[in-house]
């Protein structure tokens, strides 16, 4: 690995290592945007029920708790930049098999398999890029980094929109961006960031560590995809339009990506654990504040749009947290714990939140949301109050 300079915010090989490992996210987001609705809409055509597409696409999570706690000790053997190669590669054989394979039998395999590959270059890019931010510039970073993600999972769907989703065309275009991921990495090929073997933890001991950071992953991965699946639902329990209803979603996701990189702006500048604290109370004020514009669909989308980016800074801000407190094998392995939670908190979103407007509707699903944020402002407050002197 070529030492990064240590005189240089944004030198020139500094910059080099942040585009490379930006352009890995691009791909896990266009790839999980992409692939999500086309599959499951190539497996309504093949007559398949809803059951059977949940549990497939179920298979996704599975994958990434199964595989990403393992990914720092094969990337200390083989090397990060291989592994990155090499992950970009099976994604993108994976991706064309799903068209070429019409038997759902081995849907199973190829859907743990390209998830799989996914989890490696969202480790991995997660790694390198913290690796990569000087620290005096690292919520930054991060904050590109995460608006970069978000961006992808745009691309995805305009994709569909302008290839549609039958045939080959989108199956073919998802694999040549992927590999037209791998340019930036082989123009960054000596800066990729090098992982001992020695030094890591296992899962349990970084949420011990850094509950605030780690556990911010869990959360914001159960209220993106809770909040998210259900706030249609949610409008149209409110009286909106089916096209309204799916508007909401926009707007959130908007807020989401703007919020970025202003955060990590602020995030280089105070205590992080601070900020992350402040996103908890904001985020659990926010859906609290969702039935408010129960009557006024022009407040509830204002609320909606604050409420995504103050969510979405969960992520980017625990991201950079991590980078502060890990270097090295111990920052690998943070990274994957870090995904792990978030992948267990897509799991379990959906059913919490779905569960709360079950009891209590339409609103149980504004306070279900409200709670998680609650949960996790009382572990960070708790942190900080037995760290103070």
């Amino acid at each position: 690995m070529t030492s990064l300079p240590s005189d240089s915010e944004f030198g020139r090989a500094r910059l080099a290592a942040i585009a490379a490992a930006i352009a890995c996210v691009a791909v896990v987001g266009i790839g999980l945007s992409l692939s999500i609705p086309l599959l499951s809409l190539e497996m309504e055509r093949m007559g398949l029920s809803n059951t059977w597409i949940g549990v497939n696409t179920a298979v996704a999570g599975v994958a990434s708790i199964v595989v990403l706690p393992f990914v720092p000790r094969v990337a200390a053997r083989l090397g990060v930049m291989p592994l990155l190669l090499g992950a970009i590669a099976v994604a993108a054989v994976a991706l064309l098999g799903f068209r070429a394979v019409r038997d759902f039998a081995w849907w199973f395999p190829l859907r743990f398999v390209f998830s799989a590959a996914l989890g490696v270059l969202f480790v991995l890019s997660e790694f390198w890029i913290n690796q990569a931010a000087p620290p005096t510039r690292r919520g930054l970073v991060m904050g590109v980094y995460a608006t970069v993600l978000a961006l992808g999972f745009a691309i995805g769907p305009a994709l569909l929109r302008f290839l549609g989703t039958a045939g080959w065309a989108p199956y073919l275009a998802g694999a040549a961006l992927f590999c037209a991921g791998t340019l930036p990495l082989f123009l960054a090929r000596d800066l990729s960031p090098e992982i001992p073997r020695k030094g890591g933890r296992g899962f349990l001991g970084y949420l011990r560590v850094a509950p605030s950071a780690t556990l911010a992953a869990l959360i914001y991965g159960a209220v993106e995809t809770g909040g998210f699946a259900i706030l249609p639902i949610y409008g149209l329990r409110l009286g909106l339009t089916a096209e309204q209803a799916a508007g909401l979603v926009s707007v959130a996701a908007l807020g989401n990506v703007l919020f970025q990189i202003p955060v990590g702006l602020l995030a280089d500048k105070v205590d992080k654990r601070r900020l992350l604290l402040a996103a908890a109370f904001f985020g659990a004020l926010g859906a609290a504040a969702l039935p408010l514009g129960a009557d006024d669909v022009r407040l509830l989308a204002v609320i909606l749009f604050a409420w995504g980016g103050i969510a979405g800074t969960l992520y980017t801000v625990g991201l950079a947290h991590l980078g502060a407190r890990f270097d090295g094998a111990a920052l690998a392995g943070a990274n994957a714990a870090f995904l792990v939670l978030y992948n267990i908190g897509l799991v379990l979103g959906p059913p919490l939140v779905g569960g709360g407007m079950d009891l209590a509707s339409p609103h149980g699903f504004a306070w279900a949301l409200a709670l998680l944020f609650v949960a996790y402002l009382a572990v960070v407050g708790g942190r900080m109050i037995r760290a103070a002197p």
